[in-house]
C-alpha cells in the first residue's frame, strides 16, 4: 500500500531533519487517510493513485501562479514538492506510447472526442496525465 510507503519515507525525512520532504508526506498522507476515511475503507492502488494526481494537479496550479507572480523561491519549492509527488506515481508513458494503447483499443480517426475519451481515461489511469491523454487522443480522432 502507498500509505505505508508514505508514512515511512516521512519518519525518514523526519530523522533527517528534511523540511520540504516532510511536509509534503504530511499532506499526501493528509489526503490519503482523507479519502480512505470518506470512502470507509481501504484505498485501492487506483485510488492511491488517484490521491496523488490530484496533489499533483494542485502543485502545478501553484508553480503556474508562482511563476506569474515571478517567485524564484516559490517556483524552487513547488518544482521540489512536485518530484517528491511524482515519485509515488508509476512510470509514465510516453505520448507514442500512448498513442500505441490507444489505437490499440480502437481510438481512430473520426471518432467523438467524449467517446474517445472514456475507452482512454479508464485504460490509462495512472500511466499518463489526463492532458496528455487528451492531446493524443485529439491527435487520433483529427
Amino acid at each position: 500500500m502507498l500509505k505505508t510507503i508514505v508514512f515511512d519515507q516521512l519518519k525518514q525525512a523526519m530523522k533527517n531533519k528534511d523540511v520540504l520532504a516532510k511536509g509534503v508526506l504530511t499532506l499526501v498522507k493528509s489526503a490519503l487517510d482523507s479519502a480512505e476515511k470518506e470512502k470507509g475503507a481501504e484505498l485501492t492502488p487506483q485510488e492511491e493513485i488517484a490521491v496523488i494526481n490530484r496533489e499533483i494537479k494542485q502543485t502545478n496550479q501553484s508553480l503556474e501562479g508562482a511563476k506569474q507572480a515571478d517567485r524564484p523561491d516559490l517556483i524552487e519549492k513547488e518544482e521540489a514538492k512536485l518530484v517528491i509527488l511524482k515519485s509515488f506515481l508509476p512510470k509514465q508513458l510516453t505520448e507514442e506510447e500512448i498513442s500505441a494503447e490507444l489505437q490499440a483499443a480502437g481510438i481512430t480517426s473520426g471518432m467523438n472526442m467524449g467517446d474517445a475519451m472514456k475507452i482512454a481515461k479508464p485504460l490509462l489511469d495512472g500511466k499518463a496525465d489526463g492532458a496528455t491523454i487528451s492531446k493524443v487522443v485529439k491527435m487520433l480522432i483529427s
